[in-house]
C-alpha cells in the first residue's frame, strides 16, 4: 500500500479502494529520517475473510495482544456463522420514515433524506447476501398509517414537529424517524437524526453518515442474536448494578461505582444475561453465574437453587463483600464529620460456603504494601499510603495455575481475607488453590472499622502481620448443603398466590394427600464437577479498579477467571500472554545495604587488588629476566 501524498500507483490506488470497502482507513504514524520527524499516512490493518462474512482489526499498531485479538476474531465468525443458520426466523429491520418529514427536510438541511430509503435498503440487501439472508426489510410510513403510533411509542423513535413554515406555503405538521431492529423480543433503536444545539446558531439537525449504517446494522445483527456465549449476572438481592440511572451517569460522566469497564470487556466474548432470582430459575445452559456484592439475604430456596445449579456441574464466579457500608445521612455526615458505619452482612450464601469449606472473615485486610496516594502540595505534598488498598506482588500469586501464568501483580480495595475448613476440604475431596494473597506485613482490621488514611496505623507487634490469603478457587463434586433435608419452600407473594389461584379453587382441590408421595431425583445431593471463584472485595469490579481496553493487571485478571470458569483457560493465557506490567521482586533491607555497600566500596577494592595482581606479576616476570641475563 503506498501512501496518499506522491505518485501513486493503478494497482496499489486499487488496493486502497479495496481497504476502503472493508473499512480500513489510513492512519497518520510518525518516522524519523535523518534529522526531520514526518508525518505520512500508512495502511495498518487486518481483515479476515470466511464465505461472506468479514471481521476487521482496522489498526494494528503493536504486536500486543495480536494472537488473542485473532483467535477471538476467529472465534466469533465461527460463532456467527452457526448461529446465523440456526436462525428460524429472519431478523426486521424496520425504517420508520414520515413522508411529511420529505417536505421540511430542506429546511432542515437534511438534502438527502428522500433518498434514504432506497439507499437503507439498498445496504441492507448487500449485508442479507454475507447474513445468509436472515435480513428482512420494512419501510414504514407514519403519515399513511396512524396505527404505528404505539410502535413509535414503545422503540422511542424521535419525533419533529413544526410550525408553519415559508409563509404558511408549508403548514404545520409533525414526523418520525428512526430504524428499529427486532428479532424475538428483542430490539435496538439506531437514531437516524443528530441533533445539536450549536451556539449563536441554535439547533442543528444532522442525518446518519449512510457509509457507516452497514457497520452498525452489521454491529446490531451480532447484538441481536447473541453470538458471544453466555454469561449470567445476578441482577436481584441489590448486587452491583450494571446500569446506572444517577444523574451523572446520564450525563456521561464516569462513576467510580460504575460496571461500564466490565461490561465493555465481557461484551467481547459474552453476552451477559441477567438474571433475578426471585423471579426465575438459573437456566441449564448458563456454564458460569456470576454474583458481585449482594446486600439482600437469600431465601433458602433461592439458596437451593444456587446449590442445585452447582450440582449440575455449573460454575460460580463469587464477588463478596463482609460489610455493608452504610453513609451517614448529608446533613449530619457533614455536621459531626462522622465516617461510614461498616455493617457485617449474612446474605446467607456464608452457610452455604462455609458447608462447602471456605468462609470469609469479619475484617478488612490492611498492607504496608499498598497503593499510595499523591497528596495535593496546598495539604502537604508527598504520599499517603492507601493501607485498604493492597497491592498483590508477583511471589504472592499462585503462577501455576493456567490463567494466572502471566498475571505479575494486582491491586485490590476494601477486601476480607478468607480461611479455609481443611477437615472438610478433605472430607468433600474437593481442591482448594489459593490465587493470591497479601503481603506478609499485612494485617486485619476488626471490630470497628474506620478506613480514613489518617487514622490507620500499623501494628508495631511484628507477630500481628502474616500474608492473608484473599481469593481461592475450588474445584471438585461439591455435596449439596440440602442434602438429607426437605426440599425449601418458595415464597410466594400474597398478589402473586391470588394471580396463579385459580377462580373456583375449592372445586379443584385434589382428593390426595401429596405430601405423601415420594420421589428420588428431585435434587442432586452430590455434585458434578464444579468450580468455585470466590473473592471477598466487589470493589474489584468497579471502574476505579478496571480499564476499558484490558490492558491493565486486573481487567486481565477478570477476563481470565471467567474465561476459567468458562473453560476457556486457552484464551485466557493467550491473552495475557504480554504483560506491560512486570515488576521487580522485592529484596530486603540487608541486600539493599550489601549491594550500595559492594558498589560504592567493594568494587573500587576489586580493581585495587586486581592492579596490584597484575603489577605482582610484571614485577616478578622481571625478576626473571633479569636473573635470566645475570646467569
Amino acid at each position: 500500500m503506498s501512501p496518499d501524498e506522491g505518485d501513486v500507483s493503478e494497482e496499489a490506488r486499487q488496493n486502497q479502494e479495496q481497504a476502503k470497502n472493508y473499512g480500513i482507513l489510513p492512519v497518520q504514524i510518525q518516522i524519523i529520517d535523518e534529522d526531520e520527524v514526518k508525518l505520512q499516512k500508512a495502511y495498518m490493518g487486518l481483515v479476515l475473510i470466511h464465505g461472506d462474512i468479514i471481521e476487521r482489526i482496522p489498526t494494528i499498531t503493536s504486536t500486543d495482544g495480536l494472537e488473542y485479538q485473532l483467535t477471538t476474531a476467529i472465534q466469533k465468525m465461527n460463532n456467527k456463522i452457526s448461529v446465523l443458520l440456526r436462525l428460524p426466523e429472519k431478523i426486521r429491520i424496520k425504517l420508520f420514515l414520515s413522508s411529511s418529514l420529505k417536505i421540511v427536510a430542506p429546511f432542515m438541511r437534511l438534502n438527502q433524506l428522500p433518498e434514504l430509503p432506497a439507499k437503507l435498503e439498498s445496504i441492507v440487501e448487500e449485508l442479507n447476501g454475507k447474513n445468509y439472508g436472515k435480513l428482512q426489510f420494512e419501510y414504514l410510513d407514519p403519515t399513511r398509517d396512524e396505527s404505528l403510533e404505539a410502535e413509535l411509542k414503545k422503540y422511542n423513535v424521535i419525533n419533529l414537529k413544526w410550525p408553519a413554515l415559508s409563509g404558511g406555503k408549508i403548514q404545520s405538521g409533525e414526523g418520525a424517524i428512526g430504524l428499529v431492529m427486532e428479532y424475538g423480543d428483542k430490539a435496538i433503536e439506531i437514531p437516524l437524526i443528530h441533533v445539536m444545539r450549536i451556539p449563536f446558531i441554535g439547533k442543528h439537525y444532522e442525518l446518519v453518515d449512510i457509509n457507516e449504517m452497514e457497520e452498525i446494522i452489521n454491529e446490531s445483527v451480532e447484538s441481536l442474536i447473541d453470538i458471544n456465549e453466555d454469561l449470567g449476572y445476578l441482577t436481584s438481592h441489590s448486587t452491583l448494578k450494571l446500569w446506572s440511572s444517577s444523574p451523572a451517569a446520564l450525563m456521561g460522566q464516569q462513576e467510580p461505582d460504575a460496571l461500564s469497564s466490565f461490561q465493555t470487556l465481557t461484551s467481547q466474548n459474552y453476552s451477559i444475561k441477567e438474571l433475578n432470582l426471585k423471579d426465575t430459575r438459573i437456566p441449564d445452559s448458563l456454564n458460569c453465574l456470576l454474583i458481585a456484592g449482594p446486600t439482600e439475604s437469600f431465601t433458602d430456596y433461592e439458596l437451593f437453587q444456587i446449590d442445585q445449579y452447582l450440582m449440575r456441574g455449573r460454575n460460580l464466579a463469587l464477588f463478596l463483600d463482609a460489610f455493608r457500608e452504610v453513609t451517614p445521612p448529608n446533613q449530619q455526615s457533614f455536621r459531626f464529620n462522622q465516617p461510614p458505619r461498616y455493617v457485617p452482612l449474612d446474605t446467607g450464601l456464608e452457610k452455604l460456603l462455609e458447608h462447602y469449606g471456605i468462609r470469609i472473615k469479619k475484617s478488612y485486610v490492611m498492607d504496608e504494601n499498598c497503593y499510595r496516594q499523591r497528596v495535593p502540595a496546598q495539604f502537604g505534598g508527598g504520599e499517603r499510603a492507601i493501607y485498604f488498598a493492597p497491592i498483590i506482588k508477583n511471589q504472592f500469586i499462585d503462577s501455576k495455575l493456567g490463567f494466572m501464568q502471566n498475571i505479575k501483580g494486582l491491586v485490590a480495595m476494601k477486601i476480607s481475607p478468607l480461611e479455609l475448613d481443611t477437615e472438610r476440604i478433605k472430607a468433600n475431596e474437593l481442591n482448594a488453590r489459593k490465587v493470591f494473597s497479601s503481603s506478609e506485613k499485612s494485617w486485619e482490621m476488626r471490630g470497628q472499622i474506620n478506613l480514613n488514611p489518617i487514622f490507620i496505623r500499623p501494628p508495631q507487634v511484628a507477630d500481628e502481620k502474616k500474608s492473608l490469603p484473599l481469593a481461592y478457587i475450588l474445584q471438585g463434586e461439591f455435596p449439596s448443603y440440602f442434602a438429607g433435608k426437605p426440599i425449601p419452600e418458595r415464597k410466594v407473594e400474597k398478589a402473586d398466590s391470588q394471580k396463579e389461584a385459580p377462580e373456583n379453587a375449592e372445586d379443584k382441590k385434589p382428593d390426595v394427600d401429596l405430601s405423601k408421595i415420594e420421589g428420588k431425583g428431585e435434587y442432586l445431593s452430590k455434585g458434578k464437577a464444579g468450580k468455585i471463584f470466590l473473592m471477598a472485595s466487589s470493589e474489584m469490579l468497579k471502574d476505579n479498579m478496571l480499564d476499558e481496553k484490558g490492558r491493565s493487571p486486573n481487567a486481565m485478571f477478570i477476563m481470565n477467571v471467567l474465561d476459567f470458569l468458562n473453560n476457556r483457560e486457552e484464551i485466557a493465557l493467550m491473552r495475557s500472554k504480554e504483560q506491560r506490567f512486570n515488576p521487580l521482586d522485592d529484596t530486603e533491607g540487608g541486600t539493599k545495604t550489601f549491594v550500595k555497600s559492594f558498589n560504592v566500596a567493594g568494587i573500587p577494592v576489586i580493581v585495587i587488588l586486581f592492579g596490584l595482581l597484575v603489577w605482582f606479576r610484571r614485577h616478578s616476570r622481571k625478576k626473571q629476566i633479569q636473573m635470566m641475563f645475570q646467569e
